[in-house]
């Protein structure tokens, strides 16, 4: 077995749900086609069970992007948040709203790999509402569903921030804060906003 590729490990469900591969095929009984895709890969998206993962190229980089799955809800790429199961709900909310409202797949991106999304929201928040998160961001998503255009950041804390605004009207911006359940406030919404509670099937309490 190798490192990493356990029985219900990340990798090994990957592999597992990815569709092309039987796990319960020898590979003495695999055609040297399905070998080659096997070791090699044929295809630029790999639709597993919890997400779409896509490669895409952008200025000489890969992007990898993925839609959230928010039937089969997984904390893939927020492992490291403490409130990582409330998290990927929180997400797994957003992708209902949209796909249910309009027919759009929510899809994100590593913070690492989005620097211009996250500069983008960073300085909404700093110019327009004198706030700098110190939480770690994760994950990006930004798109343009109609005539208005989103940006989404997810923290590490739990933390949720969206930025939209109508291109008819692009100088006048809506910011939106949502909590996860079980995270705490952070510092630097204290005593600044009054959160109402809503409950989610999906992320069971969300502060916002």
């Amino acid at each position: 077995m190798l490192p990493g590729y356990t029985v219900n490990s990340m990798d090994w469900n990957m592999l597992v749900q990815s569709g092309p591969f039987d796990p319960y095929k020898r590979l003495s009984d695999y055609s040297e086609e399905e070998l080659e895709q096997l070791l090699s890969g044929s295809s630029d998206s790999k639709k597993c069970g919890f997400l779409l993962l896509e490669n895409k190229e952008i200025k000489g980089a890969v992007e990898m992007s993925y839609i959230v799955d928010f039937k089969n809800v997984s904390t893939v790429g927020l492992e490291s948040s403490p409130v990582a199961e409330a998290l990927a709900g929180l997400r797994a909310n957003e992708a209902r709203y949209f796909m249910n409202k309009y027919k759009h797949e929510f899809t994100v991106v590593p913070a690492g790999e989005s620097r211009e999304t996250l500069d983008y929201v960073n300085r909404i928040l700093k110019e327009e509402r004198d706030i700098e998160f110190a939480a770690k961001p994760l994950e990006t998503s930004r798109f343009q569903v109609e005539n208005i255009k989103w940006a989404y950041v997810f923290y590490e804390d739990g933390l949720e921030v969206n930025v939209m605004y109508t291109v008819d009207d692009p100088k006048k911006r809506a910011v939106g804060f949502k909590l996860s359940e079980g995270m705490e406030v952070p510092k630097e919404l204290e005593g600044k906003f009054k959160f109402a509670r809503q409950k989610s099937k999906l992320a069971g309490t969300i502060r916002g």
